[in-house]
């Protein structure tokens, strides 16, 4: 699979560096972890050196003086208008909420839900809103993100290095992000927050082991209206994985995600169509969970889909930037 263009052929650039890593971590130099690759630092290997002294100085005072030039050059949210979402929790796609609306604009979003009957070829359905609303940022270099402080006791340093006055929308967004980093996973869940593509790989690996691979929908083509099935395949033959792992991204400074195992669970890739001229739209990814039986019964996919806990599976398509991991095939 290629990686990308020329220009990723330096092999200083962090994307040489994360294809190094992938291949030393999974053992697996065949397949390239595209959509990773696609949200590595954009900083160059001097660029990342410098900023990663700057961040072990003392208050992060040095750092916090070369803001401008560190937000620019590592694809950062620096400035965020009042109008974004601020509340980003995955709440939709977790058993442990309940009916929850919030200010991120995909929840508004009808028809998430599915049974998973709906996979097989040439089923029309509607598709929601898979759009990521989010503003674009890039993971920073784990030589970078591994010096910045991430807890709640250290936002007085936060707020410094990310210049985030008080009160302000950016003091806000990291607050918010944190506390819920901060909160414990459900029982038998296993939960971390992840700001750089090596602590992905790394959680991932410790879930599932080396053998894995990451899934996500290649576009939003179908959004917002009726589409086909196309061919339909089903991961590990199809058969029920007892451990899978998905990610969420969350509105950060950086590009943060919440990882979590999730059980039970059926994943399927497959062609999306356009109805009418059957022409190939898309490549989604879609999970199933098979065991509802600990969700809350006001969960909205019982709401959509009208039954209650433990009744039936849920599906959901995998949402733009949002990913999935599972043992490769």
């Amino acid at each position: 699979m290629q990686v990308g263009s020329a220009g990723d052929q330096n092999p200083l650039s962090q994307k040489s560096y994360l294809i190094r890593y992938w291949n030393k971590q999974t053992g697996n130099s065949h397949t390239k972890p595209v959509f990773l690759l696609s949200k590595a630092s954009p900083l160059s290997a001097v660029e990342s050196a410098s900023f990663s002294k700057l961040a072990t100085t003392h208050n992060y005072n040095a750092l916090s003086s070369r803001f401008s030039a560190f937000c620019a050059s590592a694809n950062l949210l620096c400035f965020p208008d009042s109008s974004l979402p601020i509340h980003t929790d995955a709440c939709s796609f977790s058993y442990r909420c309940g009916f929850k609306y919030n200010y991120d604009k995909r929840f508004h979003t009808t028809g998430i839900f599915f049974r998973e009957s709906m996979l097989k070829k040439g089923t029309v359905m509607p598709m929601p809103d898979i759009q990521d609303k989010l503003p674009e940022r890039s993971f920073l270099p784990r030589s970078i993100s591994s010096k910045l402080p991430f807890s709640t006791s250290k936002i007085s340093e936060l707020k410094r290095v990310f210049h985030a006055g008080d009160n302000s929308i950016m003091e806000t967004i990291i607050v918010e992000t944190l506390s819920d980093c901060e909160k414990a996973p459900s029982l038998g869940e296993t939960k971390r927050c992840v700001g750089s593509a090596e602590d992905m790989i790394d959680f991932a690996i410790s879930v599932l082991g080396r053998n894995v691979a990451v899934r996500t929908t290649k576009n939003v083509n179908g959004s917002k209206q009726s589409i086909m099935i196309g061919s339909v395949k089903g991961i590990n033959g199809g058969k029920v994985m007892q451990q899978s792992m998905t990610c969420h991204q969350r509105l950060y400074p950086y590009l943060v995600y919440t990882c979590h195992s999730v059980p039970k669970v059926r994943v399927y890739e497959a062609d999306i169509l356009d109805p009418n001229s059957k022409a190939k739209i898309n490549h989604g990814v879609a999970i199933c969970h098979m065991n509802t039986s600990s969700w809350d019964p006001n969960h909205r996919a019982f709401l959509e889909l009208g039954s209650s806990p433990g009744r039936i599976e849920v599906c959901h398509w995998i949402f733009e930037n949002d990913l999935t991991w599972t043992v490769a095939d």
